[in-house]
């Protein structure tokens, strides 16, 4: 396993959403393109970045200054990611964790995404991508 948002740990993220239909296939279906920031609430920049085109991640690495404007920028507390990663989470639990601020958004419409089950099926299953990569803490 690598540390979580590095660079390793983005590229295995990388793989496992190009391999799987469920979110890749699904989100070409709808021409889905994003810039994903991901990180921790307490930082004031994101830690990493995946960039998706028709579906397909193209790239994905560390944030830095001049990567590009986010579509989405997810944060949440270390111990909260490394839970979600370790026991997984579905769309009750998601809900709950953006009810509740344990996962939020800087940047995106969650509520928009969850009334769209072709966005919000594919996002539920790419939480299921970070559990079965694992990660170690940092």
């Amino acid at each position: 396993m690598a540390q979580l948002f590095s660079a390793d740990w983005m590229n295995a993220y990388k793989d496992a959403w190009n391999a799987e239909p469920e979110v890749r296939e699904k989100l070409a279906e709808i021409g889905f393109n994003s810039v994903v920031y991901c990180g921790f609430k307490n930082e004031e920049n994101p830690r990493s970045l995946f960039v998706v085109e028709n579906g397909v991640c193209v790239d994905a690495g560390a944030w830095s200054p001049t990567s590009p404007a986010p579509s989405w920028d997810m944060r949440a507390d270390l111990k909260d990611w490394l839970k979600w990663i370790e026991n997984g989470i579905g769309m009750a639990g998601l809900g709950m964790a953006f009810a509740t601020g344990k996962l939020k958004f800087k940047v995106g419409d969650y509520k928009g995404m969850l009334k769209d089950p072709r966005m919000a099926n594919p996002f539920v299953k790419s939480f299921g991508l970070m559990q079965m990569i694992g990660a170690d803490e940092l």
